[in-house]
């Protein structure tokens, strides 16, 4: 059996608040735990109505003092949004606080549109062709012999575990060339996936921190006790996705009925594109595409995420997914 993690964008149904949210978070990791999946990832978003997750770090930190074993971090710090030096510190204190539950994945995209992310760095020199050398800069500050002056504290000595995370051919390049683990977004991002992972596997030169090759996948998952409810769950994130790739991003819509009959063929096709690695169904039909997905993809890891507007469905779909782990 490979691996399950959890994604979790702490997303913002329609007529809810960011409070609930995090109360539906701790609620989820709480019961990942209980069902033994791997991590609990939480994403940098900001300038999102229907995201809750911008102060990252500090989620991670909330999140993990209300669990107790699961692994605990991000999926992912934009890097170019960041000062490496106050990453190291934010993981080093998380670390040091739970030690050996952070994981720290790394993204070169600002993860907002570009008004924000010039709010964010203010430093306009600050961009992603630097995400590189960032990362270097990063690992070494949290190492045990850091070459720079400056030292991260705390985080100097930790090791906080890094991932590289990417949608592209460039994050496979950086992570085999540095030896890290490699976190592919098959989940909204699917169209390099196959030659991402051949050319990460190909190029992997081992490291201190990973012998050989580790390929955590992007999964959504949308599981019911029956495929019609999955189907109409589905719906919240279809409706969604739309609405962000027509550039008026909105809070986690309800659920429509016959939402995808009435979509217009482009938007349709955006979607059977951009969410081509997606399972929606009852468990035998869910547990089939991700055992299909997991031989064509060879996997080391999945990591899934379902975003349904309703908690108690949310939840349920990870259970049922956890149940779909322990057949496979």
């Amino acid at each position: 059996m490979i691996p399950f993690s959890v994604l979790d964008l702490a997303p913002i149904p329609q007529g809810s608040s960011a409070a609930q949210s995090f109360s539906n978070m701790v609620d989820l990791a709480q019961h990942a735990e209980r069902w033994n999946y791997q991590r609990y990832w939480l994403a940098e978003h900001h300038g999102m109505p229907g995201i809750a997750s911008a102060a990252t770090s500090v989620l991670i930190g909330h999140v993990a003092g209300k669990t107790q074993k699961i692994r605990v971090g991000a999926g992912g710090i934009m890097l170019p949004n960041h000062s490496p030096l106050v990453i190291a510190e934010q993981f080093g204190t998380l670390e040091s606080l739970y030690p050996g539950r952070i994981d720290m994945g790394l993204g070169r995209a600002p993860g907002s549109d570009q008004l924000t992310a010039r709010a964010l760095r203010r430093n306009l020199e600050s961009d992603a062709d630097q995400f590189p050398q960032d990362v270097v800069e990063l690992m070494d500050f949290l190492s045990d012999e850091p070459r720079q002056r400056v030292r991260a504290v705390p985080g100097k000595g930790t090791k906080v575990p890094v991932w590289i995370l990417g949608s592209s051919l460039f994050g496979a390049q950086l992570a085999a060339m540095l030896g890290l683990p490699y976190a592919f977004a098959s989940h909204f991002a699917p169209a390099q996936m196959m030659e991402a992972i051949a050319l990460y596997r190909e190029t992997f030169k081992p490291s201190a921190q990973l012998a050989k090759p580790y390929v955590m996948l992007g999964y959504n998952v949308f599981a019911a006790d029956s495929d019609d409810e999955a189907a109409l769950l589905a719906t919240s994130m279809q409706q969604a996705f739309v609405a962000l790739r027509s550039g008026r991003p909105v809070q986690l819509p309800p659920p429509v009925p016959g939402y995808l009959e009435n979509l217009d063929p482009a938007a349709r096709h955006m979607l059977d594109g951009v969410l081509a690695c997606t399972a929606i169904g009852s468990p035998p039909v869910v547990r089939q595409r991700i055992a299909d997905f997991i031989a064509r993809t060879g996997a080391d890891e999945l990591m899934i995420t379902s975003q349904m507007f309703d908690h108690h469905h949310r939840r349920r779909s990870y259970e049922l997914t956890a149940g779909i782990r322990e057949s496979l």
